[in-house]
């Protein structure tokens, strides 16, 4: 399957996605919001599969067009300014929500995105912000914490979040306040939480144990098959 680039914008910044197409001519759109070490293959590979399942799969970028880190190395600088910026974030993912949107093919009222390690709590984040109008959200070994800039009452799209119970980025305490938020927010929300299952699981390049970051092939398999039958849900 061929990929198409697009650049798109955010104020003066030049963005760019990766789309994937299935073959038919209109379809809901899937955003897939990428890890920390930027837009790359883990993200156009799962766009593919996107498409596979029916969808438009569109790996947006969140660091701007050209900014990558190593995928197996530390790029907490790239995600550093976001940290300290959680509504711009969540302004740059609904700026890329408006741009699948206006995609050529693109089912306008239905979209959903994906969101992995950085990019979970980037899809959270735009949802929490009641920015994007997506029907539905997955968190995928997400950062949870929230923050009072977020904070605009219920939120509205259904949200499901795959967490390793052992992630030292989201420990048990943190998921319990994330559960209360989204439970005073009245989301529609659910957790599948994966026993003996640490940080990164979906992610092959994840190889530092003694970090709690850990390829899990099982949990990818299982995560996976949890997307396909949420996306088939908020689609329908």
């Amino acid at each position: 399957m061929s990929l198409e680039y697009s650049d798109y914008y955010d104020g003066q910044a030049i963005l760019e996605a990766a789309i994937a197409r299935p073959s038919r001519d209109k379809a809901p759109v899937v955003l897939i919001a990428h890890q920390w070490a930027g837009r790359g293959v883990l993200e156009h590979t799962i766009a593919e599969r996107v498409a596979d399942l029916g969808y438009i799969g569109v790996a947006i970028d969140l660091f701007g067009k050209g900014v990558v880190g190593s995928p197996g190395g530390d790029n907490t600088h790239l995600i550093e300014p976001w940290l300290k910026d959680r509504a711009g974030l969540a302004r740059r993912v609904g700026v890329a929500v408006e741009f699948a949107r206006s995609l050529s093919g693109a089912e306008p009222d239905r979209l959903a995105a994906l969101g992995y390690c950085f990019g979970g709590m980037a899809v959270l984040d735009v949802v929490r912000s009641g920015q994007g109008g997506l029907r539905g959200v997955v968190s995928l070994h997400g950062l949870l914490g929230s923050d009072p800039a977020l904070e605009r009452g219920d939120i509205t799209a259904k949200i499901s979040v795959h967490h390793g119970w052992d992630d030292p980025l989201a420990v048990p305490e943190q998921v319990l306040d994330f559960t209360q938020e989204m439970t005073r927010r009245k989301a529609d929300w659910q957790l599948h939480a994966y026993g003996h299952v640490g940080h990164a699981f979906t992610n092959p390049h994840a190889n530092a144990p003694e970090r709690g970051l850990m390829y899990n092939r099982l949990t990818d398999q299982r995560s996976w098959q949890g997307i396909v039958g949420f996306l088939k849900e908020v689609f329908e």
